[in-house]
C-alpha cells in the first residue's frame, strides 16, 4: 500500500524492466500472450515501485517466476545486481484466479460473437475481480514493496498471466 510518508516520488522509485520466466508459462495463448506484453508496456510507462528497507531507491528491474504454489519476484538494480527476493503463496488468489479465467473466457467468446451489450456486462465482472486481485496483491505486498493500485492492477495481470492453464 502506499504511505505519502514513505513513499519515493522521485523519477528513480519506478520498475524500468520486468520479465516473467519463460519456464513458468505453461503455454502461450495469443489473447494471454497479448495481455501480458500490454501490462508490461503499461508498468513501464508509468509505475511506482520501492523496496522497503532499503537505501537503494531504484530504477529496478523485476523478474517474476512460478514455484509450485509461490510467486517469487526477483528485484535487482539498475545494473542487474540482485537485491531481494519476495516469495508470495498463491493461495489466497485460487478463488479469484479460477473465477478470472471463467470469465475471460466468457469474455473472449461473447467479442468472437460481436454481442456488445453482453460484452460490456462481462467486462465489469472482469474488472471486479481483477480489482480484488490487485487489492489482494498489494496487501501481501504491503511489507516488502510499496506500490501504486494501477502497478498492482498490472502486476495481477502478470500474476494470471503466469498461472493460465489453457
Amino acid at each position: 500500500m502506499t504511505d505519502p510518508k514513505t513513499t519515493d516520488t522521485s523519477a528513480s522509485a519506478k520498475l524500468i524492466e520486468v520479465t516473467l520466466d519463460a519456464a513458468s508459462i505453461a503455454r502461450v495463448d495469443p489473447k494471454i500472450d497479448h495481455e501480458r506484453q500490454v501490462a508490461i508496456f503499461d508498468i513501464l510507462e508509468s509505475n511506482s515501485f520501492q523496496l522497503k528497507g532499503y537505501e537503494t531507491k531504484g530504477p529496478f528491474r523485476l523478474h517474476l517466476s512460478l514455484d509450485d504454489d509461490r510467486l517469487l519476484f526477483d528485484v535487482a538494480d539498475e545494473a542487474e545486481l540482485p537485491l531481494d527476493r519476495h516469495e508470495m503463496s498463491l493461495m489466497p488468489f485460487r478463488r479469484i484466479l479460477k473465477d478470472y479465467f471463467l470469465v475471460l473466457e466468457s469474455y473472449y467468446q461473447a467479442v468472437s460473437d460481436s454481442q456488445p451489450a453482453k460484452i460490456e456486462a462481462i467486462d465489469m465482472g472482469r474488472r471486479g475481480l481483477h480489482d480484488e486481485g490487485s487489492q489482494i496483491l498489494l496487501e501481501r505486498l504491503g511489507d516488502k514493496f510499496v506500490i501504486d493500485f494501477a502497478t498492482a492492477r498490472r502486476l495481477f495481470t502478470l500474476l494470471a498471466a503466469l498461472h493460465w492453464k489453457g
